[in-house]
């Protein structure tokens, strides 16, 4: 195993992105079409916050209706992207080991982590990336 292996190297450098702008119906629909657990938050290039489909789940069950519509979608309206994700991120550089990034992941129980050069989003790194770069190490 390299020791001082680049996170770039294991990264997904095609993010799938939204805007502040977008809704949550919109979230669902991209982290289900890709097989996805996390979506950067972007106001340009940069990167303004994190949602996860935990964070779908945590408030699709917030609040029961008697609506006949879909409930997701119900619950979905009462809320904007902005509202439900994580905000005040850390990130890694695409230069970051993947030693650095797996310490990180790891003390501070995250999933997913933004990779930012010069203020620009250029990739994600995630524990099944990680995962699957140590398995190929055996």
């Amino acid at each position: 195993m390299k020791r001082r292996t680049p996170v770039s190297e294991i990264m997904s450098k095609e993010v799938i992105a939204l805007s502040r702008s977008e809704d949550l119906d919109r979230a669902e629909m991209l982290f289900k079409r890709h097989h996805i657990r996390h979506i950067p938050v972007v106001s340009g290039e940069s990167i303004i916050g994190m949602l996860s489909y935990s964070d779908l789940l945590r408030i699709s069950f917030a609040d029961a209706t008697n609506d006949e519509r879909n409930v997701d979608s119900v619950v979905y309206n009462m809320f904007t992207i902005e509202q439900v994700m994580t905000k005040n991120l850390i990130s890694v550089s695409s230069e970051t080991t993947i030693k650095e990034v797996a310490e990180i992941l790891a003390e501070n129980e995250f999933h997913a982590l933004p990779v930012v050069d010069d203020s620009i989003l250029v990739g994600i790194v995630t524990t099944t990336d990680l995962i699957k770069y140590l398995l190929k190490q055996f």
